[in-house]
């Protein structure tokens, strides 16, 4: 195996020793206990299955079969979510022929990024991963459940789920995927029209119908951002059965997926042969085939925080300096939108998870010694099929398209799909497969905002008309909730199209889809906490290198003080007002920014 996985593993191992242990003597005094409903009364017992018809009611009492928990992200607004409101009819009726029993445990909120984007409630958005993470706990705080079946997809649901399952690791636990929706419009068209509206140059009316056309049935939006980055990470972390991520909604073989995770699952309770918990699959190794996986593919910026703050819920510490060292030596291995032109059902007609992790392994880029929630390391390159309407199994072959999923031994760069830039200004992330080669080095006069929507004034007034680096500060986790500046996409992507050199650097956070500007996001320490990011003034020259990985203002800090951050009184409307303990608590964006460290 590459010598940087084994040594980032190991590293990671020894400097987790004393809160993994503590985290695993955990997980291991509630498998000790005995299985759930053996502990509960029989005033609990009554409760649990009142609801239930009179056969559910003997099995679920007997103890003889399993009792699965489905915690769920249902709700019928968000596309990729709207699919589940069938799945707990799908999995009872699977499991009901083996005997077994399941009950929706609990329901999470589920959120929507696009929805939100450059409205007051994306300022909810990252706090809601960890609400996700108690809601999961407290559904599975029932404790009369033998399996755990996560029915989430989306951005903040699907790490928040797994947070929260963490807690209750003694549980042999697997994801349900939906898949994505049929691609609707090219991106590049996309592109072309989100940059004309900002421009002033079409119409509202021309930008919704595009809108609707990418946007426009049930399953995962199909750009490659943050939803589909989990998808992918989960299959290759062995949390979902091999091949599932991507397959369509509604079609047989998805169904028959769905039927199967739920038997396998049931089968696997803890006074069976086949016990299989979810911490003996959720491991340091496994953590690292899912950053190698993540960084191979180009993957949304947003797990730099998820997959810290989910490696914290199991006592592993997990830094961004590991994923620094991981991005040097995994090359990227697909391209999909925003990194190419081609979107997540491309990459699944390639081959999808199980060829890249094929792949991957003949780079000796993966930790073997791991087992998944179904199975083995070997599985995870696995396709399933519909053989004589039977689910089957068979060795992926190679990629059937060289520009998306690459062939064998080959690669699009030497290097993975993020880069961790330091200097004066601070630590921060950059999506570098996103970003020509050309736009990956720059020194510019800063421009300094404190929202979005100041940088979209300025630009209107033509003020950003000239070589700039835009600096939004106070954007972070403690001073609103850390929102995604989606909106400043089509803008910068404008002036670089005038022929002047852009970048963005801020505290704030960009989604997968974050376009192809050089942006230096997650800048810790973020400015309403003091960091240096909040000295910077305009004219203040920076030095943006992506290449080398450097971000510095090359300025005297040393005599400034911060400005007043003047939009905190806008922070008790739209619900914001509830979340004040949030920003109080939260973590530092290169801890995970949660409030669970």
């Amino acid at each position: 195996m590459n010598k940087t996985i084994a040594h980032v593993t190991q590293r990671i191992k020894q400097r987790s020793e004393t809160s993994y242990r503590q985290w695993l003597d955990m997980t291991l005094a509630m498998a000790n206990s005995g299985r759930g409903r053996g502990q509960l009364s029989c005033g609990n017992l009554a409760h649990v299955v009142a609801a239930n018809c009179s056969q559910e009611k003997s099995t679920i009492l007997d103890l003889l079969h399993s009792n699965l928990g489905i915690v769920t992200a249902y709700n019928d607004m968000l596309s990729a979510h709207q699919p589940y409101k069938f799945y707990p009819d799908i999995i009872s009726e699977a499991l009901k022929s083996l005997g077994h029993t399941c009950q929706v445990a609990g329901s999470v909120p589920a959120m929507c990024d696009g929805i939100t984007q450059g409205q007051p409630g994306m300022e909810l958005s990252l706090f809601s991963r960890d609400i996700v993470a108690q809601a999961t706990a407290i559904s599975l705080s029932h404790n009369a459940f033998d399996g755990t079946l996560l029915l989430s997809i989306c951005d903040k649901i699907a790490p928040g789920q797994l947070m929260g399952a963490l807690s209750f690791a003694h549980l042999p636990t697997a994801f349900i995927p939906v898949g994505p929706m049929g691609t609707g419009i090219r991106n590049d068209e996309k592109v072309t029209v989100r940059q004309q509206y900002a421009a002033g140059s079409t119409t509202k009316e021309t930008l919704l119908n595009m809108e609707c056309q990418a946007y426009h049935s049930p399953g995962t939006c199909t750009f490659y951002g943050t939803a589909n980055t989990n998808q992918l990470v989960l299959e290759a972390m062995g949390l979902m059965l091999p091949g599932s991520a991507f397959v369509p909604p509604n079609s047989m073989l998805r169904h028959a997926l769905t039927q199967s995770a739920s038997c396998k699952i049931a089968s696997m309770h803890s006074q069976s042969q086949q016990y299989r918990p979810l911490y003996e699959v959720f491991t340091a190794e496994s953590l690292v085939n899912g950053i190698v996986a993540w960084l191979a593919s180009g993957g949304s910026t947003n797990h730099s925080l998820h997959m810290v703050a989910i490696a914290r819920c199991a006592g592993l510490i997990l830094t961004w300096d590991d994923i620094s060292d991981l991005s040097d030596v995994v090359p990227l291995l697909v391209r999909m939108y925003p990194n190419g032109p081609e979107d997540i059902n491309a990459f699944q007609q390639a081959g999808a998870v199980p060829v890249l992790m094929k792949n991957l392994h003949a780079l000796e880029l993966l930790n073997t010694n791991i087992k998944t929630a179904f199975g083995e390391f070997s599985d995870l390159m696995t396709t399933p099929i519909l053989k004589d309407e039977q689910l089957v199994w068979v060795p992926c072959g190679d990629s059937t398209n060289a520009d998306v999923l690459t062939a064998p031994k080959q690669v699009f760069s030497g290097s993975g799909g993020l880069k961790v830039l330091t200097g004066n200004i601070g630590k921060s992330v950059i999506k570098v497969s996103a970003v020509a080669t050309e736009y990956q080095q720059i020194m510019a006069p800063a421009k300094v905002f404190q929202c979005q929507n100041e940088v979209e004034q300025a630009y209107k007034k033509g003020d950003l008309n000239h070589d700039v680096i835009v600096v939004v500060t106070h954007n972070g986790p403690t001073a609103n909730g850390m929102p995604e500046l989606h909106k400043l996409m089509p803008i910068l992507g404008n002036i670089q199209k005038q022929g002047y050199q852009v970048a963005l650097v801020t505290d704030g956070r960009l989604s997968g889809a974050s376009g192809k500007i050089a942006a230096a996001i997650h800048v810790t320490p973020e400015a309403f906490c003091g960091g240096q990011i909040g000295l910077i003034r305009d004219g203040d020259m920076i030095e943006f290198d992506a290449v080398r990985g450097v971000l510095n203002v090359n300025a005297d800090l040393s005599s400034r003080t911060a400005p007043e951050f003047t939009y905190q009184d806008q922070q008790h409307t739209w619900g914001r007002s509830l979340f004040a303990g949030f920003r109080s608590q939260i973590s530092s964006a290169d801890t995970g920014a949660t409030i669970f460290n």
